[in-house]
């Protein structure tokens, strides 16, 4: 059984196949004994040091506050005494900021049930099991429930949190984080990703020092800076030694990770919704929902954490049906024309796409409205017949003629000033009453905390899809939250709008999934500021950053990689000088790059030589023989050039182990050098493999490894299969 809870003890223990999650209650209060390898022993309750002086309020009440401030708290409270960031943070109505819930009780039952209108992980009644520890505030009559889950084959454990008013009076939440957790530091060092626009989720390490570091988000989205995701790791941890503690939010709006070392030499690590802005009012008999947090423990680095994340993203996140199929090579327009296009031209495109072997032609930003700059028209989805003559379908058509399938670019949460929609309902932009309204590229952000937007934006949407044959969408969202006012919300829920415009953007990809199910959803987000488990609950796939120089991308998509499957990062080739760091790199460097990705094209295939149009049939015969290996095969990360500066290495290998895809690419040339050696991950150590010829053994290329020759020239790229014997 993945949960037990122990009478005699009082401790829970929550096993996966090779983790323990354990808290025990000591007169109320609920501590966190232990996360880490597993173990069978239920007798580790000493690992709270109860006993220790100061003893419990129970032994000692004249010291509770001390007792407070080093117990090793398994859901935090402000006010009481633990000085330590907290997790949950009430005002009273007559404004007193404190709380403490202690133990009510507790049920255990198999499976999970989807959090309202929220994503979230799934999973069956043989795939996982469910406890919920139930905590009760006798003042505010509040009650505060502790949901944990555990995937026991998937070595995954997911936290979330139900908060309920019981009492007389509404109370108002300042604060709920989703999970936090207490443990002994052993000279942790902090694992996060940041980044900005063009370059987002680079790796970062750091030593762990006194106090309080975090990352976060006030965005209102995810953001290109920071990422929802940190890791705990023992010093000098690499991919395949070393302990890792992990955590993810499946949340795609304002969010704090934050790691804390106190007094005590304990580390309190945390995670949720971003405090900074956000205050709900929670009225007698509601609920409120916070979204969930998957932990990951890993005892072999970060390779066996990012191959945990990976399948379980794969298997209890992701829903769409295109989660285990082949995605279609697509052509996107944008990079090719810009604004300046027409339906000849898109045909133009089309019918070179198709000779080379593409499979799907996708019209981007300008064809709606009077959108022939990013200034206008934002919010008026109806056909520009003047650049897409005959309408909509008539275009459609001909492409699905042709032989490709038809995409179209939207960005349905955005509204311009200079649009019919805004001219007619100025009141649903996001804004402060008098005071002007912020732009970023040239568009405000609409209000989708009222219901009339949603369905408006829902609608607006859903009648193109319904007007002809559209097999795929590219949902946008160019700028962040500014100017933060609802004129539909009341003065004290106006800390609400951050949350419910992010409910509201939850609900429209559910609806349009709920009409449309077998269409090909993704998400982008001025490139990679919306790239998270929240997002992949609607979309398979998102666009991982509008930089696409090759070299660039291969930091970007390391950090991707390092928690996403490969099969969620969207990933194009594009043309040279680059159009962000105007790079030139080798087109066969450019296809391979984005091979680990979902695959497509981002140019203007009428402009290409014939030699380049004869690697993009190169580049197809590649996709569809690798993409099955490379989209459900366990990612190895060999070699990082943010590390040497000259290589960079990685490879798949199947679940058989029969298998195998290794992608190297040298950055810079180095002189006098003829080959340099490189040891393989992941393969059968008895089995036989053949490489250009040539037989190994698993454990030569694991411990002895390969000799890769020195290639002529910089920022050349190879791919060499690994096939068993």
């Amino acid at each position: 059984m993945g949960i037990v809870f122990d009478e005699q003890q009082n401790v829970f223990m929550l096993q996966t196949k090779s983790t323990t999650y354990a808290i025990g209650i000591v007169e109320g209060y609920l501590g966190h004994i232990y996360y880490g390898r597993r173990v069978d022993s239920r007798d580790i309750k000493y690992l709270l040091r109860y006993e220790e002086n100061p003893k419990t309020p129970k032994v000692n009440q004249r010291e509770k506050n001390s007792f407070l401030d080093q117990f090793p708290m398994e859901y935090p409270e402000h006010g009481m005494g633990d000085y330590r960031e907290a997790a949950l943070c009430i005002r009273s109505l007559g404004g007193y900021r404190a709380s403490e819930s202690l133990y009510q009780s507790h049920w255990i039952q198999k499976g999970k049930k989807p959090l309202e209108g929220l994503p979230a992980s799934f999973g069956t009644e043989r795939e996982c099991e469910t406890l919920c520890i139930t905590c009760f505030d006798p003042i505010l009559h509040m009650e505060v429930e502790l949901y944990y889950t555990v995937f026991e084959e998937a070595d995954v454990i997911t936290r979330h949190v139900q908060v309920q008013n019981k009492g007389k009076e509404a109370f108002y939440i300042e604060k709920i984080l989703s999970a936090s957790m207490d443990f002994d530091d052993r000279d942790f060092e902090l694992l996060s990703l940041h980044g900005s626009w063009a370059r987002e989720r680079h790796i970062q390490r750091t030593s762990i020092g006194y106090g309080r570091q975090n990352m976060g988000s006030i965005k209102g989205e995810s953001s290109h800076q920071e990422h929802p995701f940190l890791a705990v790791l023992t010093k000098g941890a690499n991919q395949e030694f070393g302990e890792v503690y992990s955590m993810n939010f499946v949340y795609s709006g304002n969010f704090i990770a934050q790691v804390e070392k106190d007094q005590f030499d304990r580390i309190r690590m945390s995670m949720g919704i971003h405090p900074e802005g956000f205050c709900w009012k929670l009225e007698v008999g509601e609920r409120f929902i916070a979204p969930e947090v998957v932990l990951v423990y890993s005892d072999k680095g970060l390779g066996k954490m990012t191959r945990t994340y990976h399948d379980f993203y794969r298997n209890h996140l992701i829903r769409s049906p295109y989660k285990d199929k082949k995605r279609p090579i697509l052509i996107n327009n944008w990079e090719a024309t810009y604004f300046d296009f027409h339906e000849q031209k898109l045909l133009e495109i089309a019918k070179e796409a198709k000779e080379v072997g593409i499979e799907m032609l996708v019209m981007d930003d300008g064809w709606f409205g009077k959108r022939n700059a990013d200034d206008s028209s934002l919010g008026d989805w109806f056909v520009n017949e003047d650049k897409i003559k005959g309408g909509l379908k008539q275009l459609v058509d001909q492409v699905n003629a042709l032989g490709l399938q038809f995409g179209i670019w939207f960005e349905p949460e955005m509204v311009s000033p200079d649009s019919d929609l805004f001219r007619e309902h100025e009141d649903w932009a996001i804004q402060i009453p008098k005071r002007e309204i912020t732009q970023s590229r040239a568009q405000y952000v609409l209000d989708l905390s009222r219901k009339e937007v949603v369905d408006y934006v829902y609608e607006a949407v859903a009648k193109i899809l319904r007007s002809t044959n559209i097999a795929y969408v590219k949902w946008d969202m160019n700028r962040q939250l500014t100017t933060l006012g609802s004129v539909a919300l009341p003065a004290d829920r106006q800390g609400e709008l951050y949350h419910r415009y992010m409910l509201g953007v939850y609900e429209l990809q559910e609806r349009i999934l709920q009409e449309f199910p077998k269409l090909l959803l993704e998400n982008c987000s001025g490139g990679g500021a919306r790239f998270d488990p929240g997002m992949l609950y609607y979309s398979p796939q998102i666009w991982c950053s509008d930089d696409t120089d090759a070299i660039e991308r291969l930091l970007i998509q390391e950090g991707t990689a390092l928690i996403y499957p490969v099969s969620t990062i969207g990933a194009h080739v594009s043309v040279c000088p680059n159009h962000i760091v105007g790079r030139n790199t080798p087109f066969q460097t450019r296809g391979n790059v984005a091979l680990c990705g979902t695959f497509g094209y981002e140019l203007d295939i009428t402009k290409l030589s014939r030699e380049e149009k004869e690697l993009i049939k190169q580049q197809v015969v590649n996709y569809h023989t690798y993409n099955e290996l490379i989209r459900e095969g366990d990612y190895y990360r060999l070699i990082s050039y943010s590390d040497n500066k000259y290589y960079d290495s990685y490879m798949f290998v199947n679940k058989e182990k029969t298998n195998a895809l290794l992608f190297d690419t040298q950055i810079l040339a180095r002189p006098n050098r003829k080959s340099r050696n490189l040891r393989l991950q992941g393969l059968e150590a008895t089995k036989m493999y053949m490489i250009e010829g040539k037989q190994y053994s698993g454990a030569v290329l694991m411990n002895v490894g390969i000799l890769l020759p020195e290639e002529q020239g910089d920022f050349m790229s190879r791919v060499i299969q690994i096939k068993g014997v």
